[in-house]
């Protein structure tokens, strides 16, 4: 019996507490052979085979971080790397990105066809956990190339910036169209948005994608653009508020809300079924996110919130926590625990975008309106949701759910986000036991601040498994870089 144990893996990890998505963590042993998993049992022969003690750790599913930006800010390659990094360090094994023509990321317009080539070129070879990315229609052209984003390059989910149209990315109003770089005969409006959403619908009902159906969707960014422009001017001018609570006031609640409500109607029109509702942020925007669920039953919603949302407040967080949509009142955050331990958001993100110091605060740099919006957090993505959550009530197991199972079902990582025999061997150890303050130095994203500078967290991953080999061992990476483009769907 040893003989064949031995022979079924090349990797056990013992004295672990398992935590497997929906359920309370269980002393297990955990079987791994050629990157994946092949047992999860009370006790395996460990004779003649590599041993991992977990020191009795918690051993979580790899985090799926749905939402981040690699390349916003710097080179698409150097944080590729850099951030891929900083992703391990927070329990991530696999990331998807967001991409668009425009400014910022590759600073070009053009049909993907000939841009997408070059995206992958960036990455490949250089990040630390795998990869895949979203994909957002900015031109009309774009409309057309869907199919083949889906078939040729595994890219199955979209995404619409509904403030983009006439409100700048900081706050203040820009010239979107040279921002966006459209043609003159062009616009990013509510009517491309619809049309986007007819694109990605004609593709489901493609047969030619029949098989990936589930995994076609579109996520919103939705605030209200002319809601933004008014109140942005009004709180300048009034000089009552400053700091992160004035950005949250020039981007209200309600502007959330309205936009919600916008874009769900457009879904029931167009009949596309699976919309994800992007990084929700107040009492105001889960109301109305729900409120739609009761009214189109029939479309398949996702609610998404970031783990800054959940741990920070426009009163804890300094000033490098302005990102879009605001940091919110205490009030809000609340609000937001309530909804989650209720089960209405689907899974928890970080928003990653990392923005170092100098291109962060402009001058002056306690104008918040002048800062750019956005900030790194992938790294206590993990850490900071154990931490929050046991503290409100929510279990190991439905953080499970939350992090990894929930969003690589949504987007097709079919491989990724459960600790089940056959998934990629992706899990990472989380020493709960800990107490410690948040400092930036400790980061390995090149940010040199973080919004969360000395908040307490009492969870810490130590180490992190990428396909059965190790990325973080003992906090700190280890190893070449060896993270994958994954394709979701199409030619795999």
């Amino acid at each position: 019996m040893a003989q064949q144990n031995n022979a079924q893996h090349d990797l056990i990890i013992t004295n672990a507490r398992v935590v497997r998505p929906g359920h309370e963590p269980e002393r297990l042993d955990v079987g791994v052979k050629d990157g994946v998993f092949t047992a999860i049992e009370p006790s395996l022969d460990t004779e003649g085979v590599e041993v991992l003690d977990a020191g009795g750790k918690l051993l979580f599913p790899g985090v799926v971080d749905v939402h981040q930006h690699w390349g916003i800010y710097n080179e698409l390659g150097e944080d590729a790397e850099t951030e891929s990094r900083a992703s391990a360090q927070g329990g991530v094994t696999s990331g998807i990105t967001y991409i668009r023509t425009g400014a910022y990321y590759l600073n070009r317009t053009g049909p993907y066809r000939e841009v997408f080539p070059d995206v992958l070129a960036a990455t490949d070879g250089r990040a630390y956990v795998d990869y895949a990315f979203h994909v957002a229609p900015i031109l009309e052209e774009h409309i057309d190339e869907i199919p083949m984003m889906i078939e040729e390059y595994g890219v199955p989910s979209f995404k619409i910036f509904m403030f983009y149209g006439s409100h700048g990315l900081h706050g203040r109003s820009a010239d979107q169209g040279s921002f966006l770089m459209l043609p003159e005969d062009q616009s990013y409006d509510l009517a491309h948005f619809e049309f986007v959403m007819r694109g990605i619908q004609k593709a489901r009902n493609d047969e030619r994608f029949a098989a990936d159906r589930d995994a076609i969707s579109l996520s919103l960014h939705c605030e209200t653009a002319e809601i933004m422009r008014a109140y942005t001017k009004l709180v300048e001018q009034e000089g009552k508020l400053t700091g992160l609570e004035a950005y949250s006031a020039s981007r209200p609640p309600h502007s959330e809300g309205l936009a919600i409500t916008i874009a769900s109607y457009l879904a029931h029109e167009t009949e596309l079924p699976n919309i994800n509702l992007l990084h929700l942020t107040s009492r105001k925007a889960i109301e109305a996110a729900m409120m739609m669920q009761a009214t189109f039953p029939h479309i398949n919603f996702r609610r998404e919130v970031t783990v800054g949302h959940l741990v920070a407040n426009f009163n804890t967080a300094n000033l490098g926590g302005k990102v879009n949509p605001p940091l919110r009142s205490p009030e809000d955050v609340d609000s937001l625990w309530e909804h989650l331990l209720a089960g209405n958001f689907s899974w928890v993100t970080s928003d990653h975008a990392c923005c170092k110091e100098e291109t962060k605060f402009g001058e002056p740099k306690d104008d918040v309106f002048l800062a750019k919006s956005g900030f790194g957090g992938t790294e206590y993505l993990l850490p900071g949701l154990i931490t929050e959550g046991r503290r409100r009530g929510l279990s190991y197991g439905a953080i499970a759910e939350l992090t990894a199972k929930n969003p690589a079902e949504r987007f097709g990582l079919s491989q990724k986000g459960d600790l089940a025999v056959g998934k990629d061997a992706d899990f990472c150890l989380v020493d709960d036991e800990v107490s410690y303050e948040v400092r930036a130095e400790d980061s390995l994203s090149t940010q040199e601040y973080t919004p969360f500078e000395g908040f307490e967290l009492t969870a810490k991953v130590t180490d992190t498994y990428l396909r059965g080999a190790a990325v973080l061992r003992d906090g700190a990476v280890v190893g070449d870089p060896r993270g994958q483009f994954v394709k979701r769907s199409g030619k795999r």
